[in-house]
């Protein structure tokens, strides 16, 4: 008897997608060290804060590693999709599976984070943050992802620590899974009202 996708055992190096057009599909990453994936609860909260159709978003997937914010987006209809990441095996490996399910509204860019958020002209509806789980980089990301974000945009924050502010946005929601702190900033405008 075939198990059904909700009882499919998932592995340290897969994961599925919960929602929109690919919903159920499996998708493989790296087998890094470093690589511990949003598990699918707190994935489903945060799209449940979100919305669940991102028709007509711009999202950015910052620190992407198995790529899960990206392809929950991009699964989702989001018009533009871009994962940042970069380790470039792990790069290499979200745009097989980009490919695989083709998804033409998301991209992969191979570079250093910082870098990228310094100097892109673009911006962005929808920010995922995801960085390693010990690094406290969020003093030195805030100004970048301000310099990026669109006007009402939502940033999602992952960290070991329960967050209370972000750079000039305010939270709007908070949750935690095990050691897993994850938090919703907005601007002032849509701190109100998420979605």
């Amino acid at each position: 008897m075939r198990a059904s996708a909700h009882t499919m055992p998932i592995y340290k190096n897969q994961l599925r997608i919960i929602g929109g057009t690919h919903k159920r599909r499996i998708v493989r990453f790296a087998d890094a060290q470093d690589l511990r994936p949003t598990p699918d609860r707190v994935r489903e909260t945060l799209f449940n804060w979100l919305g669940q159709d991102l028709t007509g978003k711009r999202c950015l997937d910052v620190f992407s590693g198995s790529g899960a914010h990206a392809f929950e987006a991009a699964s989702r209809g989001a018009s533009k999709v871009m994962a940042i990441e970069s380790a470039r095996a792990v790069a290499q490996n979200i745009a097989q599976n980009q490919k695989l399910f083709d998804l033409k509204n998301l991209s992969v860019v191979n570079a250093d984070a910082f870098s990228f958020l310094a100097s892109t002209q673009e911006k962005f509806d929808v920010i995922f943050l995801d960085p390693p789980f010990a690094q406290d980089w969020w003093t030195r990301l805030a100004p970048l992802i301000e310099r990026v974000a669109a006007e009402r945009a939502l940033i999602y924050c992952e960290f070991a620590k329960e967050m209370i502010d972000f750079g000039t946005f305010v939270r709007a929601k908070h949750g935690r899974a095990g050691m897993v702190h994850y938090h919703l900033f907005a601007n002032n405008e849509s701190a109100s009202e998420p979605r």
